[in-house]
């Protein structure tokens, strides 16, 4: 196996053991003990360990060794944790934190983007929005997820905010976990479709003020929707 993939499953099954509250904040980690289980050398278990230190999952100290931390202390935003929560028993809890992040950040974005958006990507938008409709109605999800991801990137990173821009991987990852853990229908619903378009046209043509509210229409469906966490839309 190769060094990459053996980072990467050691990686992830410890991830997913911590996220999931399986190792408790405070259970302290030893290099013998992972090379032992996963049957890695210590160069690759300490490799495992800095990239945990650096997602908040963990801390390294010459008196204390390595110790899980608490959630508090987590990267909440990176991908891989995401990924991790929502594979997860605390699934539910993760897309309904995820989504309150996004019905506050999202419309104010759209409306960024009606602003701030170059022609290109104004174009881009509407075009995206048309070809989901398409691939939406004929139950092609792989593609829809594809372009699905790259409109909502499209709108954090034109905004005009910095600050939303950065999490377009986070929304990536919301959007992607959902489809693959079979939480999205299996054609998404006409309304959806049609806020899509109607979040693209309002960016298009420069009007802040309908793009906010049909983006906040288009995010407040699924936390709607999240009351039982069902497949009933798409986002």
């Amino acid at each position: 196996m190769a060094t990459t993939v053996l980072h990467t499953t050691v990686l992830d099954s410890l991830g997913r053991r911590i996220t999931s509250g399986d190792v408790a904040a405070g259970t302290p980690l030893t290099l013998d003990a992972i090379g032992t289980e996963f049957g890695v050398s210590r160069t690759v278990a300490r490799e495992v360990m800095r990239l945990l230190e650096g997602l908040g999952l963990v801390r390294s100290g010459r008196r204390v060794g390595i110790v899980v931390l608490g959630m508090d202390a987590w990267n909440v935003l990176d991908p891989r944790v995401i990924r991790w929560r929502l594979e997860g028993p605390g699934r539910d809890a993760q897309l309904r934190t995820l989504t309150e992040l996004r019905h506050a950040v999202e419309p104010l974005a759209a409306a960024g983007a009606a602003r701030n958006a170059t022609q290109e990507v104004r174009d881009e938008l509407v075009a995206t929005a048309a070809r989901m409709r398409m691939l939406g109605e004929a139950g092609d999800l792989e593609e829809f997820l594809a372009l699905d991801v790259r409109m909502h990137e499209l709108l954090l990173r034109s905004s005009g905010n910095e600050m939303f821009g950065a999490l377009a991987d986070v929304v990536a990852a919301v959007l992607s976990g959902r489809t693959h853990l079979g939480l999205m229908p299996a054609s998404p619903v006409p309304e959806a479709l049609d806020q899509h378009e109607a979040v693209a046209h309002a960016v298009a043509e420069g009007d802040a003020e309908r793009a906010e509210a049909a983006m906040a229409a288009l995010v407040g469906e699924v936390r709607s929707a999240l009351g039982g966490v069902s497949p009933s839309s798409s986002v």
